[in-house]
């Protein structure tokens, strides 16, 4: 978490550096997949667990949460490079700066990025895997026409009755904007496909047939939806209302989508593997109605792709050379499926015994630990909106002085939630349980 915190402050050169040197890169994917693997296989079971009662599901969403944090993290380390990048050009553009100033950012920020996918080694497959399985769940739910409302969880919440239902919806919603950041850390790595390994092109191209699923992405594009006749889009984590006059304004994600398509479709030797069937030439032809005058403005480098698909429509590309090749395949989803098939209810029983049954010190401990990692200063002062107050939802100067977890506007609205956030607080500070005034 202060690896994400040091990223977002400006600090990502050491930081990747660091990941790199010491090969942790590798590291991060097979916890990734790890806790993937425990959301499919474990968690249902502790949530149909009839006898499974916690105290609190606060060591379960420490869990579920360790996804999102690391997938953040890789493309924080990705994203902070290329926005420096873009930000770089953008200001010598409009400053008349030398162009040949802005090739030299460009290689810098490549070499980095390059840096990074090749300190994956192998497991960059494991990634590319990974990726697909989130962008296949962001486009089946879309076409379903399911839409997520993002849920909040408190404190208090981890502790009610009802606290393992909550959390099976934090747990979708999380899901949703963990699959948001699996968009970003593919189009990363598309960025490299002149120097990615054989395997990897081959796994993005023909086993999971990325180019069509990212037409489909354009089509149905999961981080928008309209509400009461209002556009709504997905933006820095919450959803908000579009005015008129910027609906047709490209959002991040739709440009992490079409650079990734550029990067597969426009590539020498993208172009050369990729097999351009009857179908797959029908999917990507569909690219041609969103390829707008506005569109091309704000992404000047689909002018190229215009070009590309204008020309695919009226040509039949020889298929690809099915050359004799030994593939590497991932093996981190594969491996802990295979050695723990048939143990998954008992895996679930014996961490209800040993994990998720904590003592009150013990989650004490563990709430302490928890704050102590998450730094609430330091990411408060990253995020994008006022705090809010608890009870009435005004904008809150203060909050709770023991836990600093709650914010309120006034010293009344404190008091009015004192019953019910008392044993939140409790916990978070690591108080005693005798305390009677906020």
């Amino acid at each position: 978490m202060h690896a994400i915190l040091s990223a977002s402050a400006g600090q990502e050169q050491l930081l990747t550096e660091l990941l790199v040197t010491y090969a942790k890169i590798p590291v991060l994917i097979g916890e990734l997949i790890s806790v993937e693997i425990w959301k499919h296989k474990i968690f249902p079971v502790l949530c149909r667990l009839e006898d499974f009662k916690p105290r609190s599901t606060f060591p379960i969403y420490v869990v579920l949460h360790h996804e999102a944090s690391i997938i953040n993290l890789l493309e924080t380390v990705f994203f902070h490079k290329v926005r420096d990048r873009f930000s770089f050009l953008q200001c010598k553009a409009l400053e008349g700066g030398k162009p040949q100033l802005w090739g030299l950012a460009l290689c810098e920020t490549l070499v980095i990025v390059k840096e990074i996918c090749e300190s994956a080694e192998d497991s960059i497959l494991d990634l590319i895997d990974y990726c697909h399985r989130k962008l296949t769940l962001l486009a089946a739910r879309s076409a379903s026409g399911q839409t997520v409302t993002l849920v909040g969880l408190r404190p208090e919440d981890l502790g009610s009755p009802s606290s393992m239902q909550e959390l099976q919806k934090q747990a979708e919603t999380m899901e949703f904007e963990i699959s948001l950041k699996a968009l970003s850390v593919l189009r990363f790595i598309t960025d490299q496909v002149e120097s990615l390994p054989l395997s990897a092109l081959t796994r993005m191209l023909n086993t999971h047939n990325l180019p069509c699923l990212l037409v489909e992405l354009v089509e149905r594009c999961p981080w928008s939806c309209w509400e009461a006749g209002k556009l709504k889009k997905f933006e820095n984590g919450v959803w908000h209302v579009v005015p008129p006059e910027d609906q047709v304004k490209m959002t991040k994600l739709d440009g992490q989508v079409w650079l990734a398509l550029l990067n597969l479709l426009l590539s020498p030797e993208c172009q050369r593997k990729y097999h351009f069937d009857g179908f797959n030439k029908s999917q990507l032809l569909k690219l041609r109605a969103f390829l707008t005058d506005v569109l091309m403005d704000q992404l000047p480098n689909l002018v190229e792709m215009q070009r590309f698909l204008s020309h695919l429509a009226v040509t039949e590309p020889a298929p690809p050379k099915k050359d004799l090749v030994l593939e590497q395949v991932p093996v981190i989803w594969d491996h802990i499926v295979k050695k723990n098939t048939g143990k998954w209810e008992a895996i679930a029983k014996h961490q209800v015994k040993r994990v998720f049954s904590p003592t009150e010190e013990e989650l004490k401990l563990q709430a302490r630990r928890w704050a102590q990692t998450y730094s609430l200063d330091m990411m408060e002062a990253l995020a994008p909106d006022k705090p809010r107050c608890r009870v009435c939802g005004a904008e809150a100067a203060k909050r709770c002085s023991r836990c600093r977890n709650e914010w309120y506007c006034t010293r009344a609205c404190q008091v009015q939630h004192w019953q019910k956030h008392k044993a939140a607080c409790n916990l978070m500070a690591g108080a005693p349980r005798s305390v009677d005034d906020p």
